[in-house]
């Protein structure tokens, strides 16, 4: 995740935007820049439930106890809200994951007022797939 922005460039690179094209674009242009994830990665164990698109999502700890994410999907625009959840949790334990309330920051990025219904409950998804796998590290 070295090439993804911290939250705050995020945010102000959203800012930028002129419109919901071109964040939409952003975003698409954020999962682009997550490392490939292995094929043996893309199993049911990773597999996320709730989401209309496929979803995987890999997550471990590194050496000082900080979540480590990788993820991919078989849709650009999901496979971007991947990143923009990732960049959420870059850095954290799984104790704060577990603790972190992500609707503000969704709020701050209006994407539950430009998703789709089942954008939004695959995003839901997504952060609860998290959040159950950070609580079992």
């Amino acid at each position: 995740m070295a090439g993804l922005p911290d939250k705050e460039k995020l945010l102000r690179n959203f800012s930028r935007c002129g419109n919901w094209e071109e964040r939409y674009m952003y975003i698409i242009e954020l999962g682009g820049q997550l490392p490939p994830l292995p094929d043996d990665a893309r199993s049911a164990d990773n597999l996320i439930a709730g989401c209309q698109s496929q979803v995987w999502i890999v997550i471990s700890t590194d050496e000082a106890g900080n979540v480590r994410l990788f993820g991919d999907s078989d849709a650009a625009i999901v496979k971007g809200l991947i990143a923009t959840v990732f960049i959420l949790y870059q850095g954290l334990t799984p104790r704060q994951i577990v603790e972190l309330d992500v609707r503000s920051f969704f709020n701050e990025l209006a994407l539950g007022q430009h998703l789709t219904p089942s954008r939004s409950q695959g995003l839901e998804a997504m952060v609860r797939g998290i959040r159950a796998k950070a609580a079992n590290l």
